[in-house]
């Protein structure tokens, strides 16, 4: 019997994995809101370039008024603040025995349990540069950490099926037990990468950049401090080392961390982040208040003070509405709010 594979949202994450999938010989079927995306694909496949490997690939595509059919293995790879709507919009064509992998930055497994249950969840880390360029077109930038696993850190069928269509992509992909240690990681990480997107100079030259380190310094331990006191044991990978910015960790080593992620960062086509993109070329929201707002409450939970990531969330909304503009005198903002911070160092 068939067993297709639905991954909704196919952007630079979702169309990546599509697209490798598919080659293989899986079957895909893929869903986007972006008409002539979906039209692309039918007409001529996706295409995928970059450094990493360029091909095209013919792809099953479609809108979600045009769907039919009920799907057991289903991939989520929107923007974090649009996962609400696409959980409630997917749910009429999943399968009784089927589940969700969350191939999304933030917490969103959270809302995908909360909306369809914890057991038809799977959470999933990715950490990969690619962008969406236009209708039929992603950039893939650079390779980098994949892992999946059981919210409840089991190892099961489903979870080994899902490592091994991952793996198709990412051969280093990781089955992991502690899938909420990734996640809580990249959160750290990616509360670095929303800072780079203050100006438009290149995820490496913000890293690079001495006098802000600070910034990254104080970011990564807000983080950190959140997620210990919640329990949590954030994970590290491609230069981001939660240890590093834990309490009482000296600044040599977050220095080493950061000074890590840039050189990651460095030899990849995808130069700035995808919030960047998203604020200089794409003009749309990020998902600021779908990642980093929710650790600040999450934060003050447990008595944790978190005043540069809430500073961060306040500059990015202002560039969201023309307020502000992506230069470094932004970052010089957050760069002031280290001076009053009160978090665990």
């Amino acid at each position: 019997m068939a067993d297709p594979i639905l991954i909704w949202g196919a952007g630079a994450v979702g169309g990546t994995l599509g697209a490798y999938m598919a080659r293989a010989g899986e079957d895909v079927v893929m869903v986007d809101i972006v008409a002539d995306h979906v039209a692309a694909m039918n007409k001529s496949g996706l295409t995928l370039e970059g450094p990493v490997e360029a091909f095209n690939q013919p792809m099953k595509a479609f809108t979600p008024a045009q769907l039919t059919g009920k799907y057991r293995r289903v991939f989520l790879a929107v923007k974090g603040h649009h996962t609400e709507g696409a959980v409630a919009a997917l749910t009429p064509f999943l399968a009784d025995d089927g589940f969700v992998v969350s191939a999304q930055n933030g917490l969103n497994e959270v809302t995908i349990a909360d909306m369809i249950g914890a057991h038809r969840t799977i959470g999933c880390f990715v950490n990969f540069g690619a962008d969406w360029l236009e209708p039929g077109k992603i950039l893939l930038g650079n390779r980098a950490a994949v892992a999946v696993g059981e919210l409840d850190g089991c190892t099961t069928a489903r979870l080994a099926d899902i490592h091994r269509l991952l793996s198709i992509f990412e051969p280093r992909a990781v089955m992991t037990d502690n899938i909420w240690g990734y996640l809580w990681g990249k959160l750290g990480y990616g509360s670095i990468l929303f800072a780079t997107a203050l100006t438009n100079g290149s995820m490496t030259e913000n890293l690079e950049s001495a006098r802000h380190f600070p910034v990254f310094d104080q970011l990564g331990r807000e983080v950190v401090a959140t997620a210990l006191k919640r329990g949590q044991t954030p994970l590290g990978f491609n230069g981001f080392d939660p240890d590093a910015f834990a309490p009482g960790v000296s600044l040599d080593m977050s220095k080493a961390s950061v000074m890590a992620m840039a050189e990651h960062n460095r030899y990849t086509a995808k130069t700035h982040s995808g919030i960047w993109r998203d604020l200089a070329v794409r003009k749309r929201k990020t998902e600021v208040d779908a990642q980093i707002a929710p650790i600040v409450q999450l934060a003050k939970e447990v008595g944790i003070d978190t005043p540069v990531l809430a500073k961060l969330v306040d500059l990015i909304h202002a560039i969201e509405d023309g307020k502000l503009a992506q230069d470094w005198a932004t970052l010089d903002q957050l760069l002031e709010a280290c001076t009053t911070s009160k978090a665990a160092v």
